[in-house]
């Protein structure tokens, strides 16, 4: 079955320390506690219209549809919870990591690399901390960028590619450092994509910003495929990453080695690593692909 990519924000937020909470303060009144604390929580993702996708024991899970509203969200959950009063002396926290990208839906649920990545960063951040990804702070606005710290290149589980992390600083501290330096930095990381379709292999030009794909003789990338459009597609550098965008009539098929074939329809998303993009119908009965490589 192929599966519809859509870009969205998700965002994992926990309570920390609740298994000594648990011992102090007993069952029920930790339960009780830990509920309040969730329900604060969701306050703050309905002022951004996000949505709780689950809550698992003292975890909450949340989609939201752009990376500014989740960052919002997450600032207003930490402020929250500093607000609250103790519980017989314990003071509760949390912890949030958030990543916005492509992400897989089915069932009111969603999955794939995105859901992962932002549990990663979830993982990663200590109490009162909000960590997200390279690939989020570039689809921040300026101003939430200012409260961004870089954290570097980080390698976490069950990712082959060190992870670029930022801190959202979202209270006044002594050695809290916008991320614009970290991110004017990164932004001499030289990116690469290789392009192979046919018998024609490319680089993406360093001149250009956007490469269109499709039947039209004027495309940047002429595409002979029967199901193609005559403006099928495009592929935007964006600061070190390559996003591919759909703009056809029967979609494009994006299949990154490794995961499953996926299906864009006037929708865009991340490329990486290495894959294989047919125009209008699945790979599986395409006729000329285009495979291409992130470096």
């Amino acid at each position: 079955m192929t599966l519809i990519s859509q870009q969205r924000a998700i965002l994992f937020a926990d309570v920390t320390g609740s298994t000594s909470l648990y011992e102090k303060l007993g069952d029920k009144p930790a339960a009780k506690a830990i509920e309040a604390c969730l329900l604060l929580l969701r306050e703050a993702v309905a002022a951004q219209n996000g949505q709780v996708v689950k809550t698992i024991g003292d975890e909450i899970m949340v989609v939201f549809a752009t990376a500014a509203a989740a960052c919002e969200a997450a600032k207003s959950m930490q402020h929250k919870v500093l607000m609250m009063a103790p519980v017989s002396g314990n003071k509760l926290a949390i912890r949030v990591g958030f990543h916005y990208g492509p992400v897989l839906e089915e069932k009111n649920d969603f999955w794939g690399d995105g859901v992962n990545t932002a549990a990663r960063l979830a993982g990663l951040a200590k109490a009162n901390e909000i960590y997200t990804s390279g690939a989020t702070a570039m689809a921040l606005p300026l101003e939430l960028r200012m409260s961004l710290r870089d954290l570097s290149a980080i390698l976490v589980k069950g990712k082959q590619d060190e992870l670029q992390v930022y801190e959202v600083v979202w209270e006044e501290r002594e050695d809290a450092t916008t991320a614009l330096v970290g991110m004017q930095s990164s932004a001499h990381v030289e990116a690469a994509l290789h392009i192979k379709i046919g018998e024609r292999a490319l680089d993406f030009p360093r001149n250009k910003s956007v490469l269109s794909l499709g039947r039209d003789p004027g495309a940047d990338v002429q595409v002979r495929e029967k199901t193609a459009s005559r403006r099928h597609a495009k592929i935007e550098r964006r600061g070190v990453q390559y996003y591919l965008v759909d703009e056809s009539t029967n979609g494009t098929y994006l299949h990154i080695d490794g995961d499953r074939e996926i299906l864009l329809r006037r929708d865009q998303t991340l490329l990486r690593g290495k894959g294989r993009i047919s125009f209008g119908v699945s790979a599986k009965k395409s006729e000329e692909s285009l495979f291409f490589e992130c470096e």
